[in-house]
């Protein structure tokens, strides 16, 4: 879910726009897994506690709804807010890859479904490490493959994949 959430997201474009820039893909690889990680895990922690504060069936109508909004949001296609400044620092390519990733990541449709999922699943490990596997198996090829990739990509088709997935979440999360 995450990784078909990720196709044509912010964070996406910015792993183009690093390798086009950097051209160094192992330094912006594990930049990238780094802050996803990092971003995760917060987002994990945060749906972990939201899971122990509500009772069950407040969490359960909180969830779906929710995963109902993080459908209709996946609709809507995404862009990078502003192009990326020349760095004046001597940051490398691994730090430079790491804030902006963490960064771009916060209040993402695919760190809110991280969320969702802690808040749904109680395995906060499992969680943020299916999560993370989801968002590098959509920017590393990006990273890898750089323009051939972004250019082939049907977005529209994946969004509303993507959208069909988090509805059926939160039918799901209703149902059972």
């Amino acid at each position: 879910m995450v990784a078909l959430g990720e196709i044509g997201d912010k964070t996406q474009l910015l792993a183009l726009m690093l390798a086009a820039r950097y051209r160094k893909p192992g330094p912006i690889v594990l930049g990238i897994v780094i802050a996803t990680l990092a971003n995760h895990a917060l987002a994990g922690l945060i749906g972990n506690a939201v899971q122990r504060a509500l009772p069950p069936d407040v969490l359960r109508w909180f969830v779906a709804i929710a995963f109902f909004a993080v459908a209709l949001w996946a609709l809507k296609p995404d862009t990078m807010d502003e192009q990326p400044r020349e760095q004046s620092s001597s940051m490398g390519v691994l730090a430079v890859t790491v804030v902006t990733f963490f960064l771009a990541e916060m209040g993402d449709k695919t760190q809110i479904a991280t969320a969702l999922l802690a808040a749904r699943f109680s395995s906060l490990v499992a969680v943020v490490l299916g999560t993370t596997v989801g968002m590098l198996i959509a920017d590393v090829p990006v990273v890898l493959l750089g323009n051939v990739a972004a250019t082939r990509v049907p977005f529209r088709a994946v969004r509303i994949a993507t959208a069909l997935i988090f509805a059926a979440l939160g039918i799901a999360t209703l149902i059972l």
